[in-house]
């Protein structure tokens, strides 16, 4: 078993069942694979051979998609970059890597032309007719043999470089082999329910480990229809679910406070959703019931879990939500997951320590970081670096990740519940917690908010509203107004940003 051969049983399985649609472009299962192995095919040509680096700059795509089926299938080692870096920025992946191939949207092409230099890049094929000297055109690559590649890859070969949001500080290569992400699809399948022949609508950038491994790779398996968005556009993703009855959705927070604010959402007819699924960044309970009340459904899932996990760690399903919104969930199917003291130990319920999984979807190791691995991965656990408390019945809730923790006055205040009050706020569409050096308190609460559309927030009264559902401490001590809030690609605001931000706007040191 291995990832690429899961769609070649499909396109015999299901050879004109329609697989992906993407801006008019479609493609049944037997014409999936026969790109891909066309692809495949041709970048062998050119001398990738198994074991390669192989690096994918592009927006959401068939083209994507192609890619990293092709190298699946040739055993090369696909590395998704963020297409929102900047050319130092994917300079640091491609060298750390050590990325020998490059497939790249021709928008990034002078990106990549600035970043390759002198790494181990030999090769850049372009989407598109290239303009850069040396550069090969994705569509004169292709060869004409639709066979299937005559490569040997087993489910322990690797498959995929991971890079982590780089929300503290560089980014890490999160390193997986084929059974991992394969185990990561059956965990997603079984716990979400998702079944043959769905709808799957993909937004998030499939760079990412929650639209690549639990809903591209899974779908694939299971012989779903595909609709991928080059971008997100609130309009447009309403409109798809009504034209293509999408039956499961997944999104970042940040994408449904969005789809709320369409005007006329409540109009699309959205009956065709059976599921839907949010992650990669805490979802205020307020916005969960708000999205709960537009798709008419309570069919909600929230996927808690980090890239180094595949991504995998805990869940909360629909029956959960009843009495446990805002909770991160219980563990997955195949893992386990505990709440432990600096000591490695249990703490009780209710008190707070840092949340650690085990599971076979964990990552090998972060590549060539050795030091890093072995601070992570310990006794066969991974330490998540998330502080968490647990409760009586085994709900996990995340509160903080230990570098965001603010100490106010000698207490603890976990950002993520002073945020979901702010949510709920009437007048705010997003939100942020921080904290900045104080000379009396040590830290001080700091709020960054951005107001709806023509709504005019006054502190006092934003203060007197957090007083009558948090403790004192809790409430911030500045707020700051700004037009949007920095986040990276999977809906994570960049706190280490805001704190530069506003300790440069309001000199302190």
């Amino acid at each position: 078993m291995n990832i690429g051969s899961l769609l070649t049983q499909n396109a015999n399985k299901y050879p004109e069942l329609l697989a992906i649609e993407c801006e008019g472009r479609s493609y049944t299962y037997r014409q999936f694979n026969e790109e891909v192995n066309q692809l495949a095919h041709g970048l062998m040509a050119e001398g990738v051979k198994k074991g390669d680096k192989l690096a994918l700059m592009m927006k959401n795509s068939d083209h994507f998609v192609f890619t990293f089926f092709a190298a699946a299938k040739i055993g090369a080692v696909a590395v998704p970059v963020n297409f929102r870096l900047t050319a130092t920025e994917v300079q640091y992946i491609l060298h750390q890597s050590d990325a020998a191939v490059v497939v790249c949207d021709k928008e990034f092409e002078s990106i990549i032309a600035e970043a390759k230099q002198g790494s181990a890049v030999r090769l850049v094929v372009t989407v598109g007719e290239p303009e850069t000297t040396g550069y090969y055109s994705y569509e004169k690559i292709r060869s004409a043999n639709k066979e299937e590649p005559k490569v040997e890859v087993s489910e322990k070969d690797d498959l995929e470089i991971l890079y982590t949001s780089g929300t503290t500080g560089r980014p890490k290569g999160a390193l997986f082999n084929h059974s991992q992400i394969f185990k990561v699809g059956i965990a997603v399948v079984i716990n979400m329910g998702i079944r043959p022949h769905e709808h799957i609508l993909h937004l998030a950038p499939l760079f990412h480990s929650a639209q690549l491994n639990l809903f591209l790779i899974s779908g694939v398996a299971l012989g779903a229809t595909h609709i991928i968005h080059r971008d997100f556009h609130p309009v447009k993703t309403l409109q798809a679910i009504q034209e293509h009855k999408i039956t499961h959705l997944f999104a970042v927070p940040a994408m449904y406070n969005f789809l709320l604010q369409v005007p006329n959402a409540v109009d699309y007819d959205l009956s065709s959703i059976k599921r839907v699924g949010y992650g990669a960044a805490p979802m205020a309970p307020e916005l969960v019931k708000k999205s709960m009340q537009l798709f008419k459904t309570d069919q909600f899932y929230n996927l808690c879990g980090l890239t180094e996990a595949g991504p995998g760690g805990i869940l909360l399903d629909p029956e959960g939500h009843k009495n446990h919104l805002g909770k991160g969930g219980k563990p997955i199917f195949l893992t386990e997951t505990r709440v432990v003291n600096e000591e490695g130990i249990d703490v009780l319920p209710g008190v707070i320590g840092e949340f650690i999984v085990k599971s076979p979807m964990v990552m090998k190791e972060y590549y060539k970081k050795p030091e890093e691995t072995k601070s992570t991965l310990k006794d066969g656990w991974l330490y998540t670096g998330d502080l968490a408390t647990m409760d009586e019945e085994g709900y996990i809730t995340l509160v903080d990740r230990k570098k965001d923790m603010i100490i106010s006055g000698g207490e603890n205040v976990y950002s993520v519940e002073v945020e979901s009050v702010l949510f709920e706020h009437p007048d705010i569409l997003d939100a942020a917690i921080i904290g900045l050096p104080d000379e009396v308190w040590g830290e001080a609460v700091c709020a960054i908010i951005v107001p709806k559309e023509g709504a005019v927030v006054d502190e006092q009264e934003l203060r007197s509203f957090c007083r009558q559902k948090l403790a004192g401490y809790k409430v911030p001590r500045r707020i700051f107004i700004e037009e949007q809030l920095p986040r990276n690609a999977s809906g994570k605001v960049l706190k280490y940003q805001l704190r530069q931000k506003m300790r440069t706007e309001s000199n302190v040191k």
